[in-house]
């Protein structure tokens, strides 16, 4: 697959305390197992993937991903991990409530051009930080921003952005039999976040407001599957 040409949703993020709980819930939630994934040394995490079937976003895929207790970050000291996971409110969340749809990853053709936009705005998302991780196919490359406090900002709902080298992890997934059919953004004030959806150029996205969430319908063979970010 080739990278894209415009901003699209690149995957949605389910946070999990641990990996083996993350697969539990998706076998029982969305009645598939997850594919294989694999471990991010920069940050001390693993992850299991799933691709979904969607003709607005054909390279989305969800990621169930948790704290690799078996890894130490290769990233500084200090520095905290993505997506808020070594956030205590958060990790006692998924403790009492199980895993959860916690976040959004954009990916973006030109990643500083996208990170500008945002700092024009007063969003600083974070510096662009090279990552990768081994696979059977090779080695998957991609940059990425992640803010030293590791938050997501805007409850989750701002983008975490992403450009992708040559490969793509959907080019070695098989199709899961779940299609995305619905994503909705609100947010308590969502002009700020709307703002910052336009300046990456992923406006096809549109903000409701009401409380922050994410909130994610999915076909699955269980049947029509919400899942919703609201923590």
């Amino acid at each position: 697959m080739s990278p894209p040409r415009s901003a699209q949703l690149d995957h949605l993020v389910v946070a999990a305390r641990t990996l083996d709980e993350g697969v539990a819930w998706c076998t029982a939630t969305l009645g598939v197992v997850p594919g294989p994934g694999g471990e991010h040394a920069l940050f001390g995490t693993h992850n299991r993937l799933l691709r979904l079937h969607s003709e607005q976003a054909p390279s989305a895929y969800l990621e169930i991903i948790a704290i690799n207790p078996q890894a130490t970050p290769t990233r500084p000291p200090g520095l905290k991990r993505w997506f808020d996971l070594d956030d205590p409110a958060l990790q006692m969340h998924l403790s009492q409530h199980g895993p959860q749809l916690v976040h959004l990853v954009a990916s973006v053709p030109h990643i500083d051009t996208a990170t500008q936009a945002l700092s024009a705005l007063g969003l600083e998302r974070g510096p662009v930080l090279a990552a990768s991780r081994p696979t059977p196919q090779g080695l998957l490359q991609w940059r990425i921003s992640v803010r030293d406090d590791g938050q997501r900002l805007l409850g989750g709902a701002l983008p975490t952005l992403i450009q992708w080298g040559n490969t793509h992890p959907t080019d070695a997934m098989p199709p899961s039999g779940i299609a995305l059919r619905s994503l909705t953004l609100s947010h308590h004030e969502p002009s700020p976040l709307q703002q910052a959806l336009t300046a990456i150029g992923l406006d096809r996205l549109t903000v409701e407001p009401g409380p922050t969430a994410l909130t994610l319908q999915l076909d699955t063979p269980k049947g029509l599957i919400t899942l919703c970010s609201a923590i």
